[in-house]
């Protein structure tokens, strides 16, 4: 079977679904989603609108998920590691082969590892602010 490449907010939608349904069930992250977020509904519209305006130039997303990431650490004190975001990026990857092949699909691979350590260095920054 050859796969297509992400190249509609389609795309992005069955990626990002499909991602999340996967987290959601994970027994080693899951609980960070399932216990923070109260509209999943929403919550996935927002994450497709991210997604696509880093894949295929949307420009519909309004967040900050620097800030977002912070708040879920500190609601779990600051526990969370590099192992919860490299199992994140696996099963992200995982999800990109299974569905898409291509040259966005790679570049989804490559945003997301880029910002699985911008967002657990800033992270680990706010750590060190809160303890002095």
């Amino acid at each position: 079977m050859i796969k297509k490449d992400i190249t509609t907010r389609g795309d992005v939608e069955k990626l990002v679904n499909t991602f999340y349904d996967r987290i959601r069930q994970n027994e080693k992250i899951g609980f960070y989603f399932n216990e923070t977020i109260k509209d999943w509904e929403s919550h996935l519209k927002k994450l497709a609108d991210f997604w696509e305006t880093q894949l295929i130039g949307g420009t519909s997303f309004r967040g900050n998920p620097k800030t977002a990431h912070i708040k879920v650490d500190q609601k779990y004190n600051q526990t969370i590691s590099t192992k919860e975001f490299g199992e994140w990026l696996n099963i992200w990857f995982m999800t990109i082969d299974e569905l898409f092949s291509g040259e966005i699909a790679e570049k989804a691979k490559t945003n997301a590892r880029r910002m699985s350590t911008h967002l657990f260095m800033n992270m680990y920054r706010q750590r060190e602010v809160n303890t002095k």
